[in-house]
């Protein structure tokens, strides 16, 4: 019989509590955007690298029951490239005590996969979308599926995957003339608008911090447009938000570059391959799926996951000059 005991918090030196895991479910991706990786992909991890289902649902399991774990978040690469992952969402959704369950998609299987997920008991989704011109979908993600994203975000709402949010990343020069017209897209469609300064973790190593848009200046723009008030903000939530005053809807801006919140963060990633990242711009990793492969019960495994999280450090050194990018690109780490 499982303990009903509370579990001890996921503790880190700072006093950080940590209830949020970010799940990798595979590195592969079927788009090529520009700001995330080369035209010709990546080497992809072998097959026998990934986590089984059972590995996943067994961290996922030793995380909510023994570390406190309260949401859960499938990533990618582009997580519903995942065989079976309605089953596998079944899984996790049937864990005690339950799991706020969210996935982060670029949508393009989400109209043949929506109502099968939410059946499977997933709560809701973010669906990256960066334009609304089909000419520029095609430039920035080097394939030519906008109809199949705005056909998925139609069937994420229909199937009750809400609040659906679109996670867009305005780069200057690229897509920065659209922060409006995505906003006004998302209120016209009850949807959610964030928009995410770009950071660098691309693959290639070429993030320009002058071709970042700033918070400050995403803001500055939709108020040519709305009158913007402060949304109550849960202080872990990576996102600043507003409410667009005429509309039903608040938009959202995460900072991670110009205004870090790290002081607050309280999410760890599981890579697709098992390893555990303690920030998102780490530079080290803890092997889980090696422990889960040679036998090491929860306890081992616990251990393991409270020492990485007891090694967090303050925050990430984008704005120093001791900053380095993590080997792994964003692609490969999970959102």
């Amino acid at each position: 019989m499982r303990s009903s005991v509370s579990p001890v918090p996921l503790t880190d030196r700072f006093g950080r509590v940590h209830t949020d895991l970010r799940v990798s479910l595979t590195d592969r991706c079927n788009l090529r955007c520009t700001y995330c990786m080369p035209a010709e992909g990546l080497n992809w991890l072998p097959r026998a690298e990934v986590l089984t289902d059972d590995e996943v649902v067994r961290l996922a399991r030793i995380a909510v029951e023994r570390l406190g774990i309260t949401s859960l978040r499938l990533t990618g690469g582009e997580p519903l490239l995942r065989r079976g992952l309605p089953d596998l969402i079944a899984r996790l959704s049937s864990l005690t005590p339950a799991p706020h369950l969210s996935l982060t998609t670029n949508g393009i299987g989400l109209a043949r996969t929506a109502t099968a997920l939410k059946t499977a008991g997933l709560d809701r989704v973010n669906v990256s979308l960066d334009t609304l011109r089909a000419d520029r979908f095609k430039d920035i993600t080097r394939r030519d599926r906008l109809p199949d994203v705005l056909d998925g975000l139609k069937a994420a709402r229909a199937a009750g995957l809400n609040p659906v949010k679109i996670n867009a990343v305005p780069v200057r020069g690229v897509n920065d003339d659209e922060i409006t017209d995505l906003t006004a897209f998302a209120v016209d469609h009850g949807y959610r608008m964030r928009f995410i300064e770009s950071m660098p973790l691309d693959a290639q190593g070429a993030w320009d911090r002058d071709r970042m848009i700033t918070a400050a200046e995403i803001l500055d723009r939709l108020a040519t447009r709305w009158t913007l008030t402060p949304a109550a903000r849960d202080n872990n939530a990576p996102a600043e938000e507003w409410h667009l005053d005429g509309t039903d809807t608040t938009v959202g801006v995460i900072a991670s570059v110009t205004r870090p919140f790290c002081g607050n963060c309280d999410r760890v990633r599981l890579t697709a391959d098992g390893q555990l990242r303690n920030c998102l711009f780490a530079t080290t990793e803890t092997d889980l799926r090696t422990l889960l492969r040679s036998g090491a019960d929860d306890t081992r495994i616990e251990t393991a996951w409270r020492t990485s999280v007891s090694g967090k450090g303050p925050g990430h050194t984008i704005n120093t000059t001791d900053f380095r990018q993590p080997d792994r690109p964003m692609s490969a780490i999970g959102g």
